[in-house]
């Protein structure tokens, strides 16, 4: 083939490569985030460490989730703790405390207390508001966590929509759409907390960071740590079996 030949079928192809790539918005970007972390429905095990200036405190956990409005988490360690659980259905979240055998329903004005004494917040635990729905999404600038090229983007509240920050910077790996790092503002513009996440490998088929932590910015030396022991998508999960009644005797 003559370098002409060459030149003329590269010119053809250049472009075909240039639009093979579809050029995501932010809130496609956002979705994609979303629904890596996701899936259809999830059984795990995870770690919670929380680590104050003069102590620290782990507690073990296995969750259970399928879609965005059913979750159950049951409290397996430490002895004092166990058999405590929380149900989440649709918006409503309710808390099984078997040593005063008392069942909670936590209204909304409860959603950004801490949960079980850690830097988490009630809404962090079951994702009261949507950050694909409730927020609008803009990017900023790009930048590199890990060694990965991540997206920069905005999300502010939607007008009349009942969230708890003022704004939320997320910084999202551009090729496997990890959620890396993410800032949370209050209505005033201050940062409240600063969430990161690390050690990312393969948990259930999927690549996702195993390690979690948050960082409360008005409290030097609070820090909470989650890291997932076991994480398996997509497992037929009944919808009765998030209820109030199992969230009670489920071991």
């Amino acid at each position: 083939m003559s370098a002409i030949r060459v030149l003329l079928l590269l010119l053809v192809l250049i472009p075909v490569c240039a639009t093979a790539q579809p050029v995501l918005t932010a809130v496609e970007v956002i979705r994609k985030m979303d629904e890596k972390a996701r899936g259809d429905s999830s059984v795990g095990e995870m770690r919670m460490t929380i680590v104050r200036p003069k102590w620290s405190r782990e507690i073990q956990m296995k969750t259970w989730s399928k879609g965005d409005d059913l979750s159950l988490i049951l409290v397996t360690a430490p002895a004092r703790d166990k058999g405590t659980a929380f149900l989440k259905r649709d918006r409503e979240m309710w808390n099984w405390q078997p040593a005063i055998d008392r069942t909670i329903k936590l209204p909304p004005s409860m959603m950004m207390q801490s949960w079980m004494g850690s830097d988490f917040t009630n809404d962090d635990l079951v994702k009261e508001s949507s950050v694909v729905e409730d927020y609008h999404h803009e990017f900023l600038t790009e930048g590199v966590i890990a060694e990965r090229p991540c997206f920069q983007i905005e999300l502010t509240p939607k007008p009349g929509v009942a969230v708890v920050w003022g704004k939320v910077i997320t910084w999202v790996d551009k090729k496997d759409f990890l959620q890396l790092r993410s800032e949370f503002y209050d209505e005033d513009g201050y940062l409240l907390h600063t969430f990161i996440a690390s050690d990312i490998k393969m948990l259930g088929g999927r690549l996702l960071p195993a390690r979690l932590e948050i960082f409360p910015e008005d409290k030097e030396g609070h820090k909470t740590i989650v890291e997932y022991l076991s994480l398996n998508f997509d497992q037929a999960i009944a919808d009765d079996f998030f209820s109030i009644q199992n969230m009670k005797s489920i071991r």
